[in-house]
Order: C-alpha cells, then sequence, then structure tokens
C-alpha cells in the first residue's frame, strides 16, 4: 500500500505544477497569478476542496502534463458560505477549453445548482479547443456537453459571477455573459468573439485587444461588464464583498447582518443635497450613502449609463437594492443605456429576494432622433416590464421632479406594484413639466395674444404654483406620505419592516416574454 500512497502524492505534486516551469514562468512575465493561487487568494483559508485533478492527463506515456484538462474545479468557502468556483490553467493547453474539461465545467455547475451555491468562474481561456478525431475515433456523446445551457438553467437560481483574468474569447465570453456579474481587471482582462488578426483581415481595420474588447470598453462602452478593478487582488475582495450581499440562491433570503446602525437614525444635511432650483444638479450617491447603514455602497455599472444609479446597500441590516436617477448626467434622463442598466438590476434583485428601492429626480424620457431610432420605446418597456414583474417589496421616494413616462421608468408609479411611494416636500409629480404643459394647454391662446412670451411666462408660473409639491399626488393616493429628508432612512426601514413577508400571488404561466 505503502508504494500506491507515495505513487498518489507524486501524481498530486505534479498536478500541482500545472503544464510545466516554462509555462508558469511564461504566466508570471505576463504578471498573473496562477489558477490554484487565484483559487486560493479568493476563498476562505484552506476550505478549497479539488475535483477532477487528474481528469485529461494521459498516464500510459505521460509525453505532456495536461493534469485536470486545463480547468480546476472544486469546492471552497467565502465568507465561511460554500462555493463552486472553476479556473482555468493557462498552463496546460493555453487554458483552452477540451471536451474533457467542458464536461468538468458543467458538472460543477450543475451540482451548484443541486446544492445551491453560488458560482464563481475565474476566466483566463482563448476558448474552445481545436481538437482533431484520431483516426477511427468517435466522438462519444457523453462528452457533447453545453455550459451556455447549464449557465442559462441556472439563471435566476445561484448568484453566477464570473472574473475576467485574461483574454477572453468564444465561448470562454458567452459564459460569463450569461451570468449575472461580470469583473474584469485593467490591463490583464479582455474579451472579444473575434479578435484582432480576423479584423483586421476581413475588414483591414487595425485595432489592439485593448481597444476591442478591455475593461473600459465593456464597462464604459457596452455595459457587458459590471465591474474594473486594477488587480487580481482587488478583483478577488470585490468577489467577497458583493457575495456578502446575497443570499446562496433563489430560496433564501438575503443575509442580514447586525451593522451597528441605528434604524431611527435622522439626517438633517439631507435637505440640503438636492436643490430646489430644478435646473441644478447634484449627485444622487451622497443621498443613497446618507440613508444607508454606515454610507456603505456597492455600484454596480458605475461607469455604463451613468445617469442612473445601481447598487446594493443594507438598511437596519438587510440588503436592499437601489435604483436612482442621476441628475449629474443628462439631467436624470431615461435612455435605452439606462433602461437596459436598471431592468437587468431589478430583475436580478427580484430573482434573489432583496428589496428595491428608488429614487426618482427625472424629467422624462431623453428626447430626440437617435434614441427613438435606437428603440427607446422597446428598451424603456425593459424596466417597465421588470419593475411590474418583481415580487419583492418595492419602496420609493420622489426626491424632486418625476415627469411623464419617467415616472413609472423610474419606479416611482403606484399602478406598477410600489408598495410604498414617499415623497419629499420639495417633489413634484405630473404627466409634463410646467413648461412643456403651458405649450399644450394654452397653445391657441399664445397664438392670438398681443405679447405671446408675457403670456407664456405668466401661465408658466401659475401652473408650477398649482403643481408644485407632492400635496396634490398625496391627496389622490398617488403619493402615500409627504416626509422630512431627514426621516427618509426610518421610514423606509419601517416600510420594509412591514413588507418583509410579502407574498404576491400571480396567474400560472410558463414565463412572461420580456420586450428584450
Amino acid at each position: 500500500m505503502q508504494e500506491e500512497i507515495e505513487q498518489l502524492r507524486r501524481y498530486r505534486e505534479l498536478a500541482l505544477k500545472g503544464g510545466g516551469e516554462a509555462e508558469m514562468a511564461e504566466q508570471q512575465k505576463r504578471g498573473k497569478l496562477f489558477a490554484r493561487d487565484r483559487i486560493q487568494s479568493l476563498l476562505d483559508k484552506d476550505s478549497f476542496v479539488e475535483i477532477g485533478m487528474f481528469v485529461g492527463h494521459d498516464f500510459l506515456t505521460e509525453q505532456e502534463k495536461t493534469f485536470g484538462d486545463g480547468l480546476i474545479t472544486g469546492w471552497g468557502a467565502i465568507n465561511q458560505k460554500k462555493v463552486a468556483i472553476m479556473a482555468h490553467d493557462r498552463t496546460i493547453h493555453r487554458g483552452s477549453v477540451g471536451k474533457i474539461g467542458r464536461s468538468k465545467y458543467c458538472e460543477l455547475l450543475d451540482k451548484a445548482v443541486e446544492f445551491g451555491v453560488p458560482f464563481i468562474g475565474l476566466m483566463d481561456a482563448p476558448g474552445a479547443r481545436i481538437e482533431v478525431p484520431q483516426p477511427g475515433g468517435v466522438d462519444h456523446g457523453f462528452l457533447r456537453f453545453s455550459f451556455f445551457k447549464r449557465h442559462a438553467l441556472a439563471s435566476g437560481v445561484i448568484p453566477q459571477i464570473s472574473a475576467i483574468l485574461g483574454t477572453c474569447a468564444g465561448n470562454a465570453v458567452y459564459g460569463p455573459a450569461l451570468g449575472d456579474f461580470i469583473i474584469m481587471v485593467e490591463g490583464i482582462g479582455n474579451m472579444l468573439i473575434t479578435g484582432p488578426g480576423v479584423i483586421k483581415e476581413v475588414t483591414g481595420a487595425e485595432v489592439t485587444i485593448e481597444e476591442l474588447g478591455g475593461a473600459r470598453v465593456h464597462c464604459q462602452l457596452t455595459g457587458v461588464a459590471d465591474f474594473r478593478v486594477k488587480t487580481e487582488e482587488e478583483c478577488f475582495h470585490l468577489i467577497r464583498l458583493l457575495l456578502s450581499f446575497l443570499p446562496q440562491n433563489c430560496a433564501e433570503k438575503p443575509p442580514h447582518i447586525d451593522t451597528g446602525d441605528d434604524p431611527n437614525r435622522t439626517d438633517d444635511s439631507l435637505a440640503g443635497i438636492v436643490p430646489t432650483d430644478l435646473r441644478k444638479t447634484y449627485d444622487v450617491r451622497q443621498v443613497i450613502k446618507k440613508v444607508v447603514d454606515n454610507g456603505d455602497f456597492l455600484e454596480v455599472k458605475a461607469d455604463f449609463a451613468r445617469n442612473a444609479v445601481t447598487g446594493f446597500a443594507r438598511l437596519n441590516g438587510r440588503t436592499v437594492g437601489i435604483s436612482a436617477n442621476q441628475p449629474l448626467y443628462l439631467a436624470g434622463c431615461l435612455n435605452v443605456d439606462s433602461s437596459d442598466k436598471q431592468a437587468r438590476f431589478i430583475r436580478f434583485c427580484d430573482a434573489f429576494n432583496i428589496p428595491l428601492i428608488f429614487l426618482v429626480d427625472n424629467p422624462g424620457y431623453l428626447p430626440g432622433m437617435d434614441q427613438e431610432h435606437s428603440g427607446i420605446i422597446r428598451h424603456g418597456a425593459k424596466t417597465l416590464y421588470a419593475i411590474a414583474e418583481a415580487t419583492v417589496p418595492k419602496l420609493s421616494v420622489l426626491l424632486r421632479k418625476a415627469t411623464g413616462g419617467g415616472i413609472a421608468g423610474s419606479g416611482g408609479d403606484k399602478d406598477l406594484g410600489i408598495d410604498r411611494v414617499f415623497a419629499w416636500p420639495i417633489a413634484s409629480k405630473g404627466v409634463l413639466g410646467a413648461e412643456a404643459a403651458a405649450r399644450v394647454i394654452f397653445k391657441q391662446e399664445l397664438e392670438s395674444a398681443a405679447d405671446p412670451e408675457a403670456l407664456r411666462a405668466q401661465k408658466v408660473a401659475e401652473l408650477r404654483q398649482a403643481m408644485s409639491g407632492p400635496y396634490m399626488a398625496a391627496a389622490v393616493e398617488e403619493v402615500d406620505e409627504v416626509l422630512e429628508p431627514a426621516e427618509t432612512r426610518k421610514r423606509l426601514i419601517a416600510a420594509l419592516e412591514v413588507a418583509t413577508n410579502k407574498h404576491e400571488a400571480r396567474h400560472y404561466r410558463k414565463h412572461g416574454i420580456m420586450p428584450v
């Protein structure tokens, strides 16, 4: 027996060396961690249990070190909670995904769903491996696995987080795209479907990998990724932080943590953040941080569609998802990209039992031919659909202005299923702003007036006086409570406590059809 034990130890030692010293030196040269080092850096100490270490290795000839078939999989813990984790090993087959590695990937994801634990992918793969069948060989059916299907079926069941830690292409990017959150490391993380060489051959255009699919591109321009960080260590810290807000699966509620922040705390400084002058801007994140526990707010897609702010925070220790208009950009107008951003975030929160808080301050949808031709109707409908379909507790605060379709598109319309609508004393809510309303209502009078400009100013002033304040909306139950800004935190917490066991029955259906 001792001889066999020594053989096992030798194989384990060889497996831990990956593809060999030359390949490991190349990984170091690129300034990247090894796959197992990445796993150990992310997980709680000594919690990793590897599975499939010997998969894919040729034990007969041992001409090439291919332990794990370029993919490391296993189980571990983050914040003392179990997770499934996989990492591409770039030192074996350059991290490319072969049939056996794909089988490992799919089995891990299947088991993660069965066990109800989050799935973490540390991605560093150029895509599918080109495998030439041997003469007389048979492509066995049991090796035909699709992790695309697994990711799709796991969606809304368990959280799925991917870290892009190298140049990833083809099927190595569609898996993450089918998940929930993507984190990219600047300088080393890239996502693309076709490389610069193919683009040059087909179109003649010359472009670098970074210009084509770097972290800035996907976090700021395309919205494919949710976070960008400077180092791998920062990436692993962010994964741990993100998971601290989330439940293990859709059957659980998010974790309740004692943050030590008084639920009855008020903050008089809130009244000074939002200007009463509608033409002046402010940073809505200042409002968020004053209201939530200890000012802790994890913003999602911070660089994309900056006219909207989405992210996670806690109120009295309970995780909440916050969706807010951002007056700093485009005056907080809704557009194609912000609609996509908010709809996706709302759907995630609803899938994982995370209550939603909407902070509303916008003049409506961004006007213009570009937006109309880009399909603002279809994209805007995504947000309406997501809000209406969500069954978690939904609370809204009208901070300042809520106009036209922007009311519903920002979560301020009670008829979309908002459980409580609060308003600050400076809030106004209407189909049109005073200026636009005056042009429509008094069109004929203005056209025939001796001094149209003077009459227009008079009518605007009259309408603004009549429309100002939230009290007309409160009188017809469109607003449930007008509150002082300082009271916002404790009123939201009290409303969440009442709604914590909310259950909303729905018609039977296979699934709805979101206007994607």
